[in-house]
């Protein structure tokens, strides 16, 4: 019964937490209302939801990809192609399209992801980073589809200019709810199970009876997906991409920092990396982003992370309360029994011996 009681009550607080977190998400495009701080919002958020997605596949299975850009641009192209080509329109019929461009990046992905899954580690990495400038390459060159260096415009939405950034960021919103609701299922199924034995021993979780190709391949096509159709949304916000913009490596690499700093493999760390980070990336980009220097800014944070949190603020945090908790029970526990001191040993009898 206490076990039940428990598991209870943690299920309550995640339903608290869970509440908590998208009512914050409502009530922000309302508290700052301004352009700027709204955009800000719009990135922010977008971000988070790029590195809970990565998180998928980084964190839960620990396979390194760098190159969730080109699913961010394959979902940014579709919804330029969507919208502008095929007469999508502007306004909300747009926003219908995102789940369609998840589902058929998902679906294009699935055979790559099947090769790229039989490497591991640094080769795995290196490899994903090459298919993301693949796919940049193949954007610039065929030009009656992508516009090649030219890009694509989008139609403008004839949205309220007061308050035009609004329903982008409720699009990202809606994302964002919906990638972190798919990874807390991932993380308490057997498919979660199955991901960590993956992170910690492949070969042994194979000998043991784990699908790994299967459950690999799944994380890798989730995470594709999600990342996607923060693309699509991205594009249709900034009304013109370009293939260098929509297949930014950095991006995928600002995705991998914020879920490190915040702690990949947990359910909340990329959002809180995001939400350090976020910020941070929009005023450095813009005071230094014509001379490129706050790409220092970029390798510094990332070293200190790297160097001070290996395993991220909720991981490093946690570990500190249960630190200070159990600190405070023992001394709770000698003020409330002070009689029950340790006592001197007894000399045994019989002389000295």
């Amino acid at each position: 019964m206490t076990a039940l009681h428990a598991e209870s009550r943690l299920r309550r607080a995640g339903a608290a937490r869970a509440a908590a977190f998208m009512a914050v998400l409502a009530v922000l495009p309302f508290l700052f209302n301004q352009h700027w701080q709204v955009n800000l919002l719009v990135f922010t958020v977008m971000y988070a939801g790029l590195a809970s997605a990565w998180n998928l596949l980084g964190g839960y299975a620990g396979y390194p990809a760098l190159g969730h850009g080109a699913f961010f641009g394959l979902g940014a192209y579709a919804m330029a192609i969507g919208a502008g080509h095929l007469g999508a329109g502007a306004g909300y019929r747009p926003f219908l399209l995102v789940p369609l461009i998840a589902l058929g990046t998902a679906i294009v992905v699935a055979p790559i992801a099947r090769v790229l899954l039989r490497t591991r580690a640094v080769a795995f990495a290196v490899l994903s980073i090459t298919v993301m400038f693949m796919v940049q390459t193949l954007a610039y060159n065929i030009r009656g589809l992508t516009g090649g260096s030219q890009g694509l415009a989008l139609p403008i939405a004839p949205f309220d200019a007061a308050t035009f950034e609004r329903p982008y960021y409720f699009a990202m919103a809606v994302l964002l709810v919906v990638t972190v609701g798919v990874c807390w299922v991932v993380r308490t199924s057997k498919l979660g199970l199955a991901l960590n034995a993956v992170r910690d021993d492949e070969d042994r979780a194979r000998g043991l009876g784990v699908q790994t190709e299967t459950v690999k391949l799944l994380a890798f096509v989730l995470s594709a997906g999600l990342t996607a159709a923060f693309g699509a949304v991205w594009a249709y916000y900034i009304s013109y991409i370009v293939p260098g913009f929509a297949f930014d490596p950095l991006l995928s690499l600002v995705a991998v920092l914020m879920a490190f700093l915040g702690g990949r493999t947990t359910l909340w760390g990329p959002i809180t990396g995001a939400v350090l980070v976020g910020p941070a990336q929009q005023y450095f980009a813009y005071r230094f982003g014509a001379s490129q220097l706050y790409l220092i800014a970029y390798a510094a944070l990332f070293l200190l992370v790297i160097y001070l949190l290996p395993d991220g603020v909720i991981p490093s945090a946690s570990r500190y309360l249960d630190r200070a908790r159990t600190a405070y029970r023992s001394r709770a526990t000698r003020r409330d029994r002070p009689d029950q001191v340790p006592m001197e040993p007894v000399p045994p009898r019989g002389g000295r011996g």
